[in-house]
């Protein structure tokens, strides 16, 4: 079947980025990704996400087979321009509102963790951006959140969460994802200074996410990279990756809106094949988010403050977290 190879070749594109001499690329990029509610002066809810990616762009007629294959069959690049394929892995981590309580209420969040690792294959252009990807992970212990959380609050001198053995069970996640961004508006002004409004689309089908989503990102600023916004840890919208620096040192500050209709959420929902804790999921979520990137010929610095829409019933306030990200290029 069609879609299944595309699938299956979406998933040897993480082998193809260990083998480099497969493919001429003109450049790499390395981005890290830091999320917390710490930085709202919070500890609750979706309280942590990490990821680093690798990411390379080959020239036109220079793909990697796999990569040249999946363009052709999902149709969403077109292989005559530069296409950009990566490989990332991060993880996701949740947890209730109070998590000295050992045994916390069941109608709030449940403990959770989610070790995932992606692959995919995207294409920026100087006013679109196209990108597919495939995810696949662990939820449940085997994602190690409960003891990468413990540890870090031990070593900060914290609070030591005490409800993980509550945690939703082992389950093995796959996820297949898509985004479309594409510039609606754009000022440019011969100084430097410029301002630009986009609107994306985006759907995820799988296991740990089911959901369609859309809304508008606004840029102001001077000498701005080519991107649409710095990138960010799913299910949020997940911005640029991959960004054309500007020839001298830049800065932009945005704004933007995400609405989104969610099917499944695993990490309210529950465990799919076993009985866990769970509670009843909100079905639209919302967010608004802002920040700050800078960027020069190499490097982009930025940081987004999200507020999240209720996701679950019972959930007493909005949420609040940000997001710290530094992509290096070369």
């Amino acid at each position: 079947m069609p879609a299944l190879r595309v699938l299956l070749s979406s998933l040897l594109l993480g082998a193809s980025i260990a083998l480099p001499s497969l493919v001429v690329a003109e450049d790499t990029t390395l981005i890290f990704e830091y999320e917390n509610d710490l930085f709202a002066g919070e500890d609750r809810w979706y309280t942590n996400g990490v990821r680093a990616t690798w990411m390379r762009t080959s020239r036109p007629g220079l793909h990697n087979d796999r990569v040249t294959r999946v363009g052709e069959r999902s149709r969403l690049v077109d292989l005559g321009k530069p296409v950009s394929y990566g490989f990332s892995l991060g993880q996701n981590m949740y947890t209730p509102k109070d998590i000295t309580d050992p045994d916390p209420p069941e109608d709030d969040r449940p403990y959770a963790g989610w070790l995932h690792v992606s692959a995919g294959l995207g294409q920026l252009r100087s006013s679109s951006l196209t990108r597919l990807s495939i995810t696949v992970g662990m939820v449940g212990p085997a994602s190690l959140a409960d003891r990468t959380q413990k540890e870090v609050h031990r070593f900060i001198d914290t609070d030591v969460p005490r409800g993980w053995d509550t945690q939703l069970r082992n389950e093995p996640t796959l996820m297949v994802s898509a985004e479309r961004i594409e510039r609606v508006w754009e000022m440019r002004r011969s100084d430097g200074w410029g301002a630009d409004l986009s609107g994306h689309l985006g759907v995820a089908l799988g296991t740990p996410f089911t959901l369609a989503g859309t809304g508008l990102t606004l840029r102001l600023g001077r000498y701005m990279p080519n991107d649409f916004s710095p990138p960010r840890i799913q299910p949020a919208f997940p911005g640029s990756m991959h960004f054309v620096p500007a020839e001298r040192w830049g800065w932009y500050v945005f704004t933007g809106i995400d609405g989104q209709r969610r099917a499944r959420d695993v990490f309210l929902d529950g465990n799919t094949f076993r009985r866990s804790r769970s509670v009843p999921r909100e079905p639209w979520v919302g967010e608004l988010f802002v920040g700050l990137a800078v960027a020069n010929q190499r490097a982009r610095l930025a940081y987004t403050h999200a507020y999240r829409s209720r996701e679950f019933s019972g959930q007493p306030e909005d949420a609040e977290y940000g997001s710290l990200s530094l992509s290096v290029y070369w």
